[in-house]
């Protein structure tokens, strides 16, 4: 049997349903949307899965179909755009600090750069024994939910910025439970979106190299995530393939824990609010920007891991000039 995973479809006429994919996928019944579901599964003190597996009809769809007509949603949403928050982690997989290091090795005047020194603090202590605390990994906020793309959508570059690279990841979704207990629903394909050469300008300028957008693969893949997937991140420019290179992730290929990397998220009181959905991006150790490329509005980032079925694919667009002027009252 195939990965089990739980996709959202919205129909032309602007209904919602969620889907059940196993061997094939199926329509469910009596919810409309994957954190309905959730809410549900937690009342109800049953798995997702069992929970899906519960409300699964005899309407079956065909996921490429539906991909190529533009219908599938990201894996997660929230009616609420502010109640949802993209936030992330870096230097969290192994040879993830090679290219950052490098980045920033010119301003450090030949040291030892801070992403060193917190990449091998990660090596050292990332991946603590159980009820032990890790080492603290690196921490971004991208923004909310307005922020979040859905697959075949164009991913935006604002007019200020300096570059628009892809990051392939794997994304982390969790529901806030009523009494403050994060859930973790699953994992998606992720493509944190960033501004790479704003960042390798000054490392200071990290936290606005990442306030872009993000997109999320259609797939929320349940249960225990693989602790090793392989994947394949692709730009393709005028219909060709521009860059190709594989990518490794999963707790096998990372210096931290996803228990470690939830802690340090969750740990604060203010992201535990009940209702709220979180999508943390785990990190990647491959970037197109490493190897000299320089997107430019049209082309598409491709990301493809198993055991996700689907690829995430967006187009990469320009945003127009949207000068802001403070107005005081």
């Amino acid at each position: 049997m195939t990965a089990s995973r739980l996709l959202q479809q919205r129909l032309p006429d602007g209904t919602r349903r969620v889907l059940l994919a196993e061997d094939i996928a199926t329509v469910l019944a009596g919810v409309t949307t994957t954190r309905e579901l959730a809410t549900q599964a937690i009342a109800e003190r049953v798995s997702l899965l069992d929970a899906a597996r519960a409300r699964r009809s005899d309407e079956t769809v065909d996921l490429a179909a539906a991909l190529a007509a533009g219908t599938l949603l990201p894996a997660i949403d929230h009616p609420d755009t502010a109640r949802l928050m993209l936030a992330g982690t870096g230097l969290t997989h192994l040879g993830s600090a090679a290219g950052r290091d490098a980045m920033h090795k010119a301003a450090a005047a030949g040291t030892q750069t801070d992403s060193m020194r917190l990449f091998l603090e990660g090596m050292e202590g990332g991946r603590p024994a159980p009820g032990q605390v890790g080492a603290q990994p690196e921490w971004f906020y991208k923004g909310d939910g307005q922020s979040l793309v859905a697959p075949g959508a164009p991913l935006v570059s604002p007019s200020f910025a300096q570059d628009g690279g892809e990051e392939p990841e794997l994304a982390g979704i969790y529901l806030i439970g009523d009494d403050g207990t994060p859930f973790r629903l699953g994992i998606a394909l992720a493509n944190e979106f960033s501004d790479h050469v704003i960042e390798r300008h000054n490392y200071l300028w990290l936290a606005h190299s990442k306030l872009r957008q993000a997109s999320l693969g259609a797939e929320l893949l349940l249960g225990e995530p693989p602790a090793d997937i392989q994947g394949t991140s692709r730009i393709e420019r005028d219909g060709e393939t521009l860059w190709e290179k594989p990518f490794l992730t999963g707790e096998a290929n990372m210096s931290h824990t996803l228990a470690n990397l939830e802690h340090h998220h969750f740990k604060y009181a203010s992201f535990r609010r009940p209702g709220d959905i979180h999508v943390h991006f785990f990190g990647t150790a491959t970037l197109s920007c490493a190897d000299g490329v320089q997107t430019q509005a049209g082309d598409v980032f491709s990301i493809q891991a198993a055991p996700f079925t689907l690829p995430l694919r967006n187009p990469l667009a320009l945003a127009e000039a949207a000068p802001v002027q403070v107005t005081a009252l």
